[in-house]
């Protein structure tokens, strides 16, 4: 059964946190530009494009698997998040927020891939 992506509640949510990560990625050091910025937004991309692309199966399973592509990118972006607080890239109020956002896009991952 294929899905509307576009419709996706988590889909959604994912795209407004790209959105978000670049904003705030752009206050990253300059010289990082090839480094974490381009680590962190890669990550945060493919949360969305995996869920999208894995819309598009006829598979069930497959699908799931997209999911947890997307769910272990998600994880990256913490990771990514985490580093960029340590290194004082990020204020904790930023991270904070930003790492609530990536908990609840988790769930909601783990409840879709449940909900197939």
């Amino acid at each position: 059964m294929k899905h509307n992506f576009r419709k996706i509640k988590v889909y959604q949510r994912a795209i407004d946190f790209a959105v978000e990560i670049y904003q705030i990625s752009k206050r990253f050091p300059k010289d990082e530009m090839y480094g974490l910025v381009s680590q962190i937004r890669r990550a945060v991309v493919s949360i969305s494009l995996n869920i999208a692309e894995g819309s598009g199966n006829n598979s069930e399973k497959e699908f799931k698997r997209f999911l947890e592509i997307a769910l272990r990118s998600d994880y990256e972006v913490m990771t990514c998040l985490e580093i960029a607080l340590r290194l004082n890239y990020l204020k904790k109020e930023d991270y904070d927020n930003l790492v609530v956002e990536a908990d609840e896009i988790a769930a909601m991952i783990v409840g879709f891939s449940k909900s197939l």
